[in-house]
């Protein structure tokens, strides 16, 4: 009996009934229908390698944002071990978050994994441990393992990902590979709903040569699709569920907001007013998309300046958020950032604090940008811009701009419109064009709700391309681009 509690410790035994629960295979050499049944995220065929790599004694941290399919990805690589003939009783799965593995170490856990799959070799074995960050110095217990077991591959993962990842760069040096699990791409919901039959390839006249692109037979019936995806496509589960569309406030809010404001980051990062971080949340979602400065949402939410600034850090950090800097009209970089854009990493989070929004609403512009930012988010080696300047009474803006690494001259600029308007008033992007002069840049892009085609005006060639079609672009290119890393 525990003298300070008069309560039993929980039995080794119990432990071990719960991890042959969790373990199914070692019984039916199979996962869980419930995991079998579901689709295969497109980034598996990127992730699997990592796991299968057996050579490089480093163990492989999945990160990602709440609800975007880690868990299930853990499952569905287990899956294909079996398949591939590992040793059912080699493969163990243990989620940390269970509370009847509080305060016992990875390697304890792995050394009754063994006897509960009644196998005491070490040799051969995939651990993957779920939910990591629950356990208190996870990454010094992590390095331990893959110290003292070369023969065996661990997986783990966890969803607070910058502070994943600050931890797997400390300590993991040359132990841990990192690999991020972002939301849903469009290109991804598209292929999960079985709707690629709408794309086709297609040509883009860029630059002067015809470039890979994609096209659709039905733009209406992909404008109808990019806009469930901006309200309800971030996240694997819910767009299969029409429950959770109908209640995005319930479901997406208290299961992936809630959980990362109110439980996630105060726990990590020590956070006493969790009501004043959830009011800064709100304003950004409101705001996403639009240009603001530590002083106008101070304003906004009633938080003072030094806080905000924590604050951005730790919802980047949750990848929650992305802050975009401004250059003006020459690609010259501001010394003092006062003015930025924040992104929302999925717009769908947008329609869980507030309501779904219609291709008609009002703000349905920012939302769309959002979009469109949030798929170059997947792009890790990519910083995008977006460029402002006043001359006089004019006030200059191009959406996007991209930066060659070197010179940090600009390579291409973008402007996102979710109108019509500009294909049949090219003189009306008055900022774009005087953007793409100054910059010597002879082409770009304008997205639009259906139009597409080529106009050339005041020397330079705009390529208009339907806003959901320039998104599932990105997404495509983005997965074929870390294929080729």
């Amino acid at each position: 009996m525990s003298k300070k509690t008069g309560l039993k410790p929980i039995s080794q035994e119990l432990i071990l009934d719960r991890m042959r629960f969790e373990n199914p295979w070692w019984v039916t050499g199979s996962i869980d229908d419930d995991y079998n049944n579901m689709q295969h995220r497109l980034y598996f065929d990127l992730f699997y390698p990592l796991v299968e790599e057996t050579d490089v004694k480093r163990a492989v941290v999945l990160m990602g944002p709440r609800r975007v399919g880690k868990t299930v990805m853990m499952h569905h690589t287990i899956e294909k071990l079996l398949q591939n003939k590992v040793n059912r009783h080699h493969v163990c799965f243990i989620s940390i978050d269970n509370p009847i593995y509080l305060n016992m170490g990875l390697e304890e856990l792995f050394s009754l994994a063994r006897r509960a799959a009644g196998t005491p070799a070490t040799k051969g074995w995939f651990v993957f441990f779920d939910e990591i960050q629950y356990l208190k110095d996870w990454e010094v217990h992590l390095k331990v393992l893959v110290d003292s077991f070369p023969h065996t591959k661990f997986i783990v993962s966890g969803s607070a990902a910058a502070a994943l990842r600050l931890k797997s760069a400390e300590s993991g040096a040359g132990r841990f590979t990192d690999f991020m699990l972002p939301p849903l791409t469009f290109h991804e919901y598209i292929h999960l709903k079985k709707y690629d039959n709408l794309i086709r390839p297609g040509t883009l006249n860029w630059k002067g040569k015809n470039s890979d692109f994609f096209t659709t037979i039905n733009i209406k019936e992909v404008n109808r699709h990019f806009i469930d995806y901006i309200n309800f496509g971030g996240y694997p589960e819910v767009i299969f569920s029409e429950k959770m569309q109908a209640n995005p406030g319930r479901y997406i809010k208290s299961d992936i907001v809630d959980k990362v404001l109110l439980r996630d980051l105060p726990s990590l990062y020590g956070i006493q007013d969790v009501q004043e971080l959830n009011s800064f949340f709100t304003t950004l979602v409101y705001y996403s998309g639009s240009e603001v400065s530590l002083d106008s949402l101070s304003k906004s939410s009633g938080v003072e300046k030094n806080l905000l600034k924590k604050y951005l850090e730790y919802l980047e950090a949750a990848f929650l958020v992305r802050v975009v800097h401004r250059i003006d009209e020459t690609a010259k970089k501001f010394q003092r950032a006062n003015f930025y854009k924040v992104y929302l990493t999925n717009p769908s989070l947008r329609s869980a604090l507030f309501s779904p929004l219609k291709d008609t609403d009002e703000g349905i512009g920012n939302m769309v940008e959002t979009a469109i930012y949030s798929q170059w988010m997947h792009r890790g080696w990519f910083t995008p811009w977006y460029a402002r300047w006043s001359v006089g009474k004019f006030q200059g803006e191009v959406d996007m701009v991209g930066l060659d690494d070197k010179n940090l001259k600009p390579v291409w600029a973008l402007e996102i419109k979710w109108s019509n308007r500009y294909f049949e008033k090219p003189a009306e992007l008055k900022s774009l064009l005087q953007f793409c002069n100054k910059n010597q840049l002879h082409d770009a892009i304008v997205t639009s709700v259906d139009k597409e085609g080529t106009i050339e005006h005041d020397g330079i060639i705009l390529n208009y391309v339907p806003s959901a079609l320039y998104a599932y672009v990105v997404g495509a290119n983005t997965l074929e681009h870390k294929k080729s890393m």
